[in-house]
C-alpha cells in the first residue's frame, strides 16, 4: 500500500473527525512543502508526493462517507469508557 502507515483506512475507521481534520490539514502541508521543494529542485523522493496525496483522499474519503452516513463516526472515548464501566457494573 503507498501512503502512509498509520493512515490505513482500518485505522482512520478508528479516529474522530475532529482529529481527522487536523490529520488532513497536516498532510496538506506537507504536500504544499513537498510540491515546494520539487519547484525548486531540492525533492529527494518524488514518490513521497504520491503517498501525501493518496493520504489526502483516503481521509477526506472518509469524511465524505461518514457525511453521508456509510460509514459509522466512532464513539468518543469517554462514552466508551462509561458503556464498560456500565458493561462491568451489570455483569456484578
Amino acid at each position: 500500500m503507498i501512503g502512509s502507515k498509520d493512515l490505513a483506512p482500518e485505522e482512520l475507521d478508528k479516529i474522530e473527525n475532529a482529529l481527522l481534520i487536523e490529520k488532513l490539514k497536516d498532510a496538506k502541508e506537507e504536500l504544499f512543502n513537498l510540491r515546494f521543494q520539487s519547484a525548486t529542485g531540492q525533492l529527494e523522493s518524488h514518490g513521497r508526493i504520491k503517498a501525501v496525496k493518496r493520504d489526502v483522499a483516503r481521509i477526506n474519503t472518509v469524511l465524505r462517507e461518514r457525511e453521508l452516513g456509510i460509514r459509522a463516526v466512532p464513539e468518543p472515548v469517554e462514552k466508551v469508557e462509561k458503556k464498560s464501566k456500565k458493561a462491568e457494573a451489570e455483569e456484578k
